[in-house]
């Protein structure tokens, strides 16, 4: 007959893996959103060339007024919305910019006086 042995109960490691698997599906969702981002901007890119060349060639005014471009820009106003929705307002000047940019400055004026 074969023994089975029971280990103890250990809470902590438990929570660890709650905690692993939580991270994980965190890091995951952010990483679908990073993925449908470039999906929506590459449809847009080939969708809008497409349209632009169509309407260029076939209207009277060729590619001058806004009427090629006219879903080129308000599309790209929802792209861009999409972005801040997946990157977040500070993508391009990050939580810390702020304070290496004073930083960068206040080490550009010490070497001036040295």
């Amino acid at each position: 007959m074969e023994k089975y042995s029971i280990e103890p109960y250990d809470e902590q490691q438990e929570t660890r893996d709650f905690r692993k698997e939580e991270a994980y599906l965190r890091a995951k969702k952010k990483v679908d959103a990073i993925i449908g981002f470039y999906w929506h901007l590459a449809v847009y890119v080939i969708v809008n060339l497409f349209l632009i060349i169509l309407i260029g060639v076939n209207s009277n005014q060729g590619f001058s007024g806004f009427g090629p471009y006219a879903t080129a820009v308000f599309w790209g106003i929802g792209l861009v919305f999409h972005f801040l929705g997946v990157f977040g307002p500070n993508f391009f000047f990050g939580k810390n910019w702020e304070d290496k940019k004073i930083e960068e400055f206040m080490e550009k004026e010490r070497k001036r006086w040295e």
